[in-house]
């Protein structure tokens, strides 16, 4: 019996480089994440998590080193500290097929949840306008406050800002999901709510890369784990391994410290 074909890589992120004047955020730094796989960055505040998801999307533009999406690799010009997208078109292509969850939401405070749902798919993408009105709702629903489409942002629990900033992540169809720190700004009992939803779109197969300090979250939802230390992966693996059968002193002592 011949042996399953892999799934096809859909983030891969070779020695990526990124500083901030004398600050060495990310030193080389080379991960991947296929089809259907739930990979998560732990690691201590400063460690470099979230420079590299942001790197990812653009927000950040790394030194060097190189980011394939689908295996289209991003292009970049000039030279540090100058160096930025060659192809804005390019950009702004790639991000409209990852979705990405921040930590203080990112809602528009003018619009409605459904209008902030709507508004990626109608603007970026050029949807048709039913089409994504049907889509926003279904989102709302999966995410499980389709009773709020009609609020506003200021109207809702910060659990439901999450969830409606999930909605519209999910809104545009994106071949992979980023969240940083879904729930570190969210009082415990909202924190469930939000964890909820992820763990949903794991189970679903959806390829996402997520920024965590909630080790339990990424115990029970990743295929791999990767522990990030002054900006280079100290230890990786399957969250067994990592949670285990820790093999790095640090990261022994930063479970000790997060438990």
């Amino acid at each position: 019996m011949q042996p399953e074909h892999p799934a096809p890589t859909v983030i891969e992120i070779t020695d990526l480089r990124k500083s901030y004047g004398d600050l060495h955020v990310l030193k080389g730094v080379s991960i991947a994440a296929r089809q259907g796989e739930v990979v998560a960055l732990i690691g201590s505040s400063g460690s470099g998590k979230s420079t590299l998801l942001r790197c990812i999307n653009m927000l950040e533009v790394p030194e060097s080193g190189t980011i394939k999406v689908a295996d289209e690799e991003i292009r970049l010009a000039g030279k540090p500290p100058d160096r930025h997208p060659a192809d804005e078109a390019q950009i702004r292509r790639i991000r409209s097929e990852l979705g990405m969850v921040f930590q203080s939401f990112n809602l528009w405070s003018h619009m409605s949840v459904l209008g902030n749902v709507m508004e990626a798919p109608l603007k970026v993408q050029g949807r048709d306008r039913a089409e994504v009105r049907a889509a926003a709702l279904e989102m709302l629903a999966k995410v499980g406050i389709r009773d709020k489409a009609d609020a506003y942002p200021g109207q809702l629990s910060g659990g439901q800002q999450q969830r409606a900033a999930i909605a519209r992540a999910l809104c545009i169809n994106p071949k992979v999901m980023l969240f940083d720190e879904p729930t570190s700004a969210l009082d415990p009992e909202l924190q469930v709510e939000v964890t909820r939803v992820i763990k949903l779109l794991a189970d679903e197969g959806r390829t996402m890369i997520l920024v965590t300090h909630d080790m339990g979250l990424a115990r029970s939802i990743s295929d791999r784990v990767i522990f990030l230390h002054q900006g280079v992966i100290e230890e990786e693996g399957t969250a067994d391994e990592i949670f285990d059968a820790t093999r790095s002193p640090r990261l022994k002592q930063f479970l000790a410290a997060a438990n």
